[in-house]
């Protein structure tokens, strides 16, 4: 049992308060959720630091935010929307470096319209646009995030190219930057666009992929349901995981916190995770 990967979890703060044992008990990784909200970060977002501070007095795990998403898109076309965008993930890394998280969350730019239309004009002449807008957006906060010594990971949202995310993060040739998989999102792929089911995900990422959102769905919708009320194969999923030299923090994610143990106990029954 104990040679079997530790799970950790995904909650705001007001969720910590709750599960802080839980957290503390083994020093199980981390990901504070409150700070994906841009209007929180333009707003005392110290004081809900503050709070997750002293409920985590004594924590020696691996600590992390999911970074700003609502409305931005890395890799618009627009200038002022990069330039906000910029603002607004520098933000998120002086969390990170307020808080000691060395992980930052953030989106993929891809869409399902990219997978069928990037490549449709001479030259590539979209895909290169597009990664060309990422780094005016990304150059800046992944410098800043090289001297907190923070890594952003970029999560799979739309995208249905197991290895178009990866490609984005190699370009950056920074410690700062690596991949991240959601397995509902990449289920979700999977079951509506043909995606190569998620397993297939964590192994085209390979040693890139430094965290995971592990979620249960049924590849129709992005349901974040607690591990085994889906249709997701988590059996080939830890199979690719343990085949990984990368250690990535696996993080549930679940919309209903009040999964977070018993998906625990039933990947712990599978003898998979503890």
């Amino acid at each position: 049992m104990t040679d079997l990967p530790l799970l950790g979890a995904a909650m705001p703060t007001a969720t910590l308060e709750t599960l802080q044992d839980f957290i503390l008990s083994e020093n199980r990784d981390l990901e504070i959720q409150d700070f994906c909200d841009g209007d929180l970060l333009n707003d005392d977002w110290k004081t809900v630091a503050d709070h997750a501070r002293n409920l985590l007095t004594g924590y020696t795990g691996r600590l992390g935010i999911h970074g700003p998403f609502w409305g931005l898109n890395i890799a618009s076309p627009d200038t002022e929307m990069r330039a906000l965008n910029k603002r607004k993930h520098l933000q998120g890394i002086e969390v990170c470096e307020y808080l000691g998280a060395t992980q930052m969350v953030i989106h993929s730019p891809y869409t399902t319209w990219s997978f069928n239309n990037l490549d449709n004009a001479p030259a590539r002449k979209e895909y290169d646009r597009l990664v060309e807008n990422c780094h005016d957006t990304m150059d800046e906060v992944v410098k800043r995030a090289e001297d907190c010594g923070v890594t952003m990971v970029i999560e799979n949202i739309e995208d249905i190219d197991a290895d178009i995310r990866c490609a984005l993060a190699d370009s950056f040739n920074s410690p700062a930057m690596a991949v991240s998989i959601d397995t509902g999102h990449a289920h979700y792929a999977h079951g509506t666009n043909g995606a190569a089911p998620v397993d297939f995900y964590v192994r085209r990422a390979g040693d890139r992929l430094q965290h995971i959102h592990l979620q249960d769905a049924d590849g129709y919708a992005d349901r974040h349901w607690s591990i085994g009320q889906g249709t997701i194969r988590w059996e080939a999923v830890f199979r690719a995981l343990g085949e990984l030299g990368s250690n990535p923090r696996l993080i549930l994610e679940l919309r209903d916190k009040d999964g977070i143990l018993p998906s625990v106990e039933y990947l712990q029954s599978l003898g998979l995770a503890r």
